[in-house]
């Protein structure tokens, strides 16, 4: 199982490493936007994240020391700086407190091991079958299909349907932006990008 840690301090040597890293970086697969000083947002996709730092696969890249504010799904908006660019995107720093950092270590633990401990679906939280149960799916191409929700939670979904997008896919459900985790015989299960209220799951389904 991933733990975020902070790592062992390694012996003092005399050629000093030209990148230490306070915390250790896990892998994840999650999804957001950006938005750089001219406030022009772009989609991002987390390559790896630690409670300091991250890199991130971006359609545009900054410079060097520009601030960055990103809104990652399951974790929210982090802000930085740029430090380092790379081929497809850059890393940056994370900003925060230290209860902050706390916070993100626990998220990202949690989202690191949700694959090897079987939560893509997230148990933790009662699914119920919904009053009004048919709406609209959407994919990434923009395609657009109506399907019966067979029950949902705060955090996911069942959902009826021919459509059959590959797992991860970034879809629409209602209005609630989420990812396939998972295929079954009449449909797939998502999991929405953001934690939902009861409130929120009436009024965007």
């Amino acid at each position: 199982m991933a733990t975020l840690a902070a790592p062992t301090p390694p012996r003092a040597s005399k050629f000093p490493k030209p990148e230490r890293r306070r915390f250790q970086r896990v892998k994840i697969d999650v999804l957001g936007r950006f938005m750089l000083p001219n406030r022009n947002e772009y989609p991002c996709q987390v390559q790896d994240m630690s409670p300091g730092g991250a890199a991130l696969i971006t359609p545009v890249s900054g410079v060097v020391g520009e601030r960055v504010v990103a809104y990652i799904d399951h974790v929210g908006r982090i802000e930085g700086q740029i430090t380092r660019l790379f081929e497809g995107g850059f890393a940056m720093t994370v900003n925060a407190t230290a209860g902050k950092r706390e916070k993100l270590a626990a998220q990202l633990t949690w989202l690191a091991n949700r694959d090897t401990l079987n939560l893509p679906e997230d148990r933790r939280h009662e699914r119920i079958t919904p009053q009004r149960p048919f709406s609209n799916l959407v994919l990434p191409d923009g395609q657009e299909s109506r399907c019966k929700i067979i029950d949902v939670s705060l955090s996911g979904a069942a959902v009826a349907t021919s459509v059959k997008p590959p797992l991860g896919t970034s879809i629409t459900l209602g209005r609630m932006r989420a990812r396939v985790v998972r295929h079954f015989g009449d449909g797939i299960a998502v999991e929405f990008a953001m934690l939902q209220s009861e409130d929120m799951l009436k009024n965007n389904l």
